[in-house]
C-alpha cells in the first residue's frame, strides 16, 4: 500500500501526523508529507483513517 498527499491542497492541520505517525509528518515548509515508501502493514488501518479524516481530502491511497 502507498499513500501520498497532494501538497498544493494541504491546510497543515496536522490530523494526518497525529492519526498516523508512521506515514504522515509536517515537513520544514509547514504542510504534511508522507515520509515512507510504503505504509507498513501495521499502519494500514491508522493511514486509511488519516485519509478519511482529512478535511480538504489531499491524501490518497492506493492499495
Amino acid at each position: 500500500m502507498k499513500a501520498w498527499i497532494d501538497r498544493d491542497g494541504c491546510i497543515s492541520c496536522g490530523l494526518c501526523p497525529s492519526t498516523c505517525p508512521e506515514v504522515f509528518r509536517m515537513a520544514d515548509d509547514g504542510l504534511a508529507e508522507v515520509y515512507v515508501d510504503e505504509v507498513p502493514a501495521d499502519a494500514e488501518d491508522s493511514a486509511r483513517e488519516a485519509a478519511d479524516g482529512c478535511p480538504v481530502s489531499v491524501i490518497h491511497i492506493e492499495e
